[in-house]
């Protein structure tokens, strides 16, 4: 199978970029069951994404299968890794060690899609100086000086909503380039930083909302 990677991500549709981890982890389970090819029709019917769909996601990749075989399977999921930036090892800082964010510290799985929390902070006089999975918890104002020690752009944001927005200013202005926010607070930032916002309770209100309607119905 020839492969390509395609590199000019901002011509790739974000909904295109969310579908294709899901693909990824269908296409690892079909390797574990001993499949060698997949075709965007077997992907299909184990995440209900139209084929159609399917095949245009993967033509970002730009990955070719083989007719009425589909896709070499190894040879896919070290594209779709390249491409999606799993293979590359990025490191990054987190903001806020309450519940959520020693839970994230303690998350192996992140180590396996490409990124490594390297170091934690917090004001929390109980947190300082501990660790969390082998990850060192220092004093929020300590951030400056260890950013001169690692080798960090991306900054995972889970302090409370009432300084969200202050942590996240001192973080870019300290050099992080890109915020995970998992805090329902809608940050702002400058054009150059990116930002994905993740919402744990924006999540819950839509599982809500869709439970009651349907059981209205």
């Amino acid at each position: 199978m020839t492969t390509l990677f395609q590199r000019d991500f901002d011509k790739v549709p974000e909904p295109t970029l969310r579908r294709l981890p899901w693909y990824l982890s269908t296409i690892k389970l079909l390797r574990e069951k001993g499949e060698h090819y997949v075709s965007s029709t077997q992907i299909s019917k184990d995440i209900n994404v139209d084929a159609s769909q399917i095949a245009k996601d993967l033509s970002y990749v730009k990955v070719s299968g083989r007719t009425r075989v589909g896709y070499e399977i190894d040879g896919l999921i070290a594209a779709l890794e390249a491409f999606l930036g799993f293979t590359d090892m990025h490191r990054a800082f987190l903001f806020g060690a309450g519940s959520l964010g020693r839970a994230l510290l303690g998350d192996s799985g992140l180590h396996q899609f490409g990124l490594e929390i390297v170091a934690a902070f917090d004001v929390n006089p109980d947190l300082v100086g501990t660790e969390v999975g082998g990850v060192p918890i220092f004093h929020t104002r300590d951030f400056v000086q260890k950013m001169s020690e690692y080798q960090v752009n991306i900054g995972i944001l889970t302090v409370p909503i009432s300084i969200a927005q202050q942590v996240t200013d001192e973080m870019i202005a300290g050099g992080i380039r890109a915020v995970w926010n998992f805090t329902p607070f809608r940050i702002r930032v400058p054009e150059h930083i990116v930002v994905q916002n993740t919402s744990l309770y924006a999540h819950l209100a839509v599982m809500f909302n869709r439970l009651n309607f349907n059981q209205i119905k």
